[in-house]
């Protein structure tokens, strides 16, 4: 299996003052993460987590173990910025990652940030929430009705870089051609139902970077109370037809919270060799100046004719 088409896209939304999601477009690594704290110190947890993530060398590791380090590495920074830094002490973070190694995807996740897969017609939420309301309907004490509108749905259970250690969910998924995995922040999910998801994926299933737009415009529309990140890439064969470049778009890598999109228009096709003919600058001289003689010997008859009236 190979990446094909993948985008991004993050939204303060429209109660929050600042952005506190991070996100990594990193192929084959994918990751959201929401920050938590008071201050700026879930901007700070998020961007450290994420951070770690592009630098960390998994050295031999493979899978679900490498996945699990890069979660240790990242909890490790959070935890010692958090204990020696009064400024931000007590901060957190979700994180959700996901990692194309050949055939597989591997999942590795704390929190309630969400890992999606749209296979075909069918819609799949990956992940569990680490979250109060998530364990209380687990344990048959609320519905799912219940625990829309439950003052503690936005209460976690378990992030990183709140303790020395984390545990961590890590699994791996077969992927097939067609997969789109979605990886997005609670911003999204709070505000836009499975089923609104599913539409929206579907209705622009040949354009994930307007997919992706279309889910942070639904979640603000519905009353952006948080910050909205949204990632999304598709699994495509390994051996494409050799006239198929593989669509219209060239996805640049990107880490942060500040860009909407990583995906850029590809350049235009190069210029056929007869337009180039066409525009060849020495011919376009030439034709200039036998205009010019034109134009001058016409005002001279010109000329000639009214002396001679």
């Amino acid at each position: 299996m190979s990446i094909g088409a993948f985008t991004a896209a993050t939204d303060t939304g429209r109660k929050r003052r600042r952005n506190e999601d991070a996100y990594v477009v990193e192929p084959p690594l994918f990751a959201v993460a929401d920050g938590m704290g008071g201050a700026q110190a879930g901007e700070v947890a998020s961007k450290l987590a994420a951070a770690a993530l592009s630098d960390t060398d998994a050295g031999s590791l493979s899978g679900t173990e490498r996945v699990t380090s890069l979660f240790q590495e990242a909890n490790r920074r959070v935890y010692e910025r958090s204990a020696t830094d009064p400024s931000v002490s007590g901060m957190g973070t979700t994180m959700t990652v996901a990692l194309v190694e050949g055939a597989e995807v591997v999942i590795g996740h704390v929190g309630d940030s969400r890992a999606y897969l749209l296979r075909g017609g069918s819609f799949a939420q990956l992940t569990d929430d680490h979250s109060l309301v998530a364990e209380l309907m687990k344990s048959g004490k609320l519905s799912p009705e219940e625990a829309e509108t439950h003052p503690q749905r936005a209460v976690i259970t378990r992030a990183l870089g709140t303790d020395p250690d984390v545990d961590v969910d890590a699994f791996a998924v077969r992927a097939e051609p067609g997969d789109v995995f979605l990886i997005c922040s609670d911003g999204l999910t709070t505000m836009v139902d499975d089923d609104e998801i599913l539409g929206l994926l579907e209705r622009h299933r040949e354009d994930l970077p307007r997919a992706v737009k279309a889910l942070v415009a639904a979640a603000n529309r519905h009353g952006g109370e948080d910050n909205i990140t949204v990632v999304a890439f598709e699994v495509a064969a390994d051996d494409p037809p050799p006239d198929d470049p593989g669509g219209d778009t060239v996805a640049m890598p990107a880490l942060g919270s500040d860009l909407e999109d990583t995906i850029v228009e590809a350049p235009p096709p190069a210029v056929d060799a007869a337009d180039a003919k066409l525009a060849d600058p020495p011919t376009a001289r030439l034709r200039l100046a036998l205009t010019m003689i034109g134009l001058l010997a016409l005002a001279a008859l010109l000329l000639l004719w009214g002396l001679l009236r």
